[in-house]
């Protein structure tokens, strides 16, 4: 299972992006420990080798939405209690999801077998069962 963030400059996903979704998998995983400290915005730039701003976008997204806490002097930490959405948003933002892998998976000329494997695998390395990570 991936314990680290990675970014990948070539993607066409903008790196902010592949931050706030690589703190969201790693919090889904539990490598993140709710209430536990993230790197800070500097120390995250400088080990992914990104700009501050690049990394505070993210984090500022993810305070947004309730995964990440700022406490002013303290530094930034994992939600405790992060938010659950509500059914229709769920399905909206899985939906975003899967259209953006069906297409990943069909470009890269995988059939759907192969795709949903792939998913499969990616579920069980976050600790799913058929049920919530």
């Amino acid at each position: 299972m991936q314990r680290k963030l990675v970014v990948n400059p070539s993607d066409a996903v903008p790196v902010w992006k592949q931050i706030e979704e690589g703190v969201r998998r790693l919090v889904a995983a539990g490598a993140m420990a709710r209430g536990a400290p993230v790197p800070s915005v500097r120390e995250l730039a400088k080990d992914l080798r990104v700009n501050p701003a690049t990394v505070a976008k993210a984090y500022r997204r993810l305070a947004d939405a309730g995964v990440l806490k700022v406490r002013r002097g303290e530094g930034t930490f994992v939600e405790d209690n992060p938010p659950v959405l509500r059914k229709s948003e769920r399905r909206s933002a899985l939906r975003e999801g899967a259209d953006r892998y069906a297409t990943h998976a069909a470009t890269l000329g995988a059939d759907r077998d192969e795709a949903v494997k792939e998913f499969d695998t990616a579920w069980k390395d976050l600790g799913g069962d058929g049920g919530r990570p």
